[in-house]
């Protein structure tokens, strides 16, 4: 199993948790006092769940697993890979605070980290279809 498709599992899993344990938080919040009371966590808990979790799980499996590019280059770009991997989390992580700072305190900042967010996903995503599609063929 190549290095980079364990790095996506891995992170998947440990996505899986921490979205698990938001809808958890987002469950209890009604029981909460309001100081432990988060805006905000809704996307958050859909994020980590669809894009660190299921997003990321598919990717490391096709990375991995799809049919070979050429003999010489496999899996087409490792290097593409590993910046599709690092876009998706840091996307990942900036749109986990942005998400709950924009809710309570809205402001530049927030919205900034917010877009900053959406434009690494997005990117991550173009990266990962223009590395997958030359594998996508006939037998």
């Amino acid at each position: 199993m190549p290095s980079l498709t364990r790095w996506f599992i891995k992170a998947s899993l440990l996505y899986f948790i921490l979205g698990l344990l938001v809808g958890v938080w987002i469950a209890l919040q009604p029981l909460l006092s309001p100081s432990f009371a988060l805006a905000g966590l809704f996307p958050v808990y859909l994020h980590l769940l669809v894009f660190g979790w299921i997003t990321q799980l598919i990717f490391g499996v096709v990375f991995w697993m799809f049919p070979k590019y050429t003999r010489d280059r496999p899996r087409r770009s490792e290097g593409l890979g590993w910046a599709t991997f690092w876009m998706l989390n840091i996307g990942l992580l900036l749109r986990a605070l942005g998400e709950p700072l924009n809710a309570t305190q809205p402001a530049a900042l927030g919205a900034w980290l917010l877009l900053l967010s959406a434009l690494l996903q997005w990117l991550s995503g173009l990266a990962f279809v223009f590395n997958t599609w030359g594998r996508v063929k006939e037998k």
